[in-house]
């Protein structure tokens, strides 16, 4: 099994986020995901998600100062977004957005 069947649509939700932003501290990224969803998204929802990745090798952790840590998307990643997009785009290339 490679990364791509561990990971979860909330992970891979944070790792695009992660495409977009310089390096964020974790609640930039739950304001992003919650204004994607249009709903309150879980403190520990994402720490935990992220940590997860982070254990993984898809993000990069790191401390900003003794209170707060940074997020970046790795090059392994950067490839497993990649990966769903291209796998995506084989079904969905003849889709026109207003037919959806």
């Amino acid at each position: 099994m490679g990364q791509r069947d561990e990971t979860t649509g909330f992970q891979r939700d944070v790792l695009c986020v992660l495409c977009g932003l310089d390096d964020p501290k974790g609640m930039e990224i739950q304001s992003e995901l919650e204004e994607y969803y249009g709903s309150a998204v879980l403190h520990a929802r994402v720490y935990q998600n992220l940590d997860s990745l982070a254990e993984r090798g898809l993000v990069e952790k790191g401390e900003r100062d003794s209170r707060t840590n940074y997020y970046r998307i790795t090059d392994a990643g950067r490839d497993a977004i990649e990966d769903v997009l291209a796998w995506k785009r084989t079904y969905t290339e003849d889709v026109e957005p207003d037919t959806v």
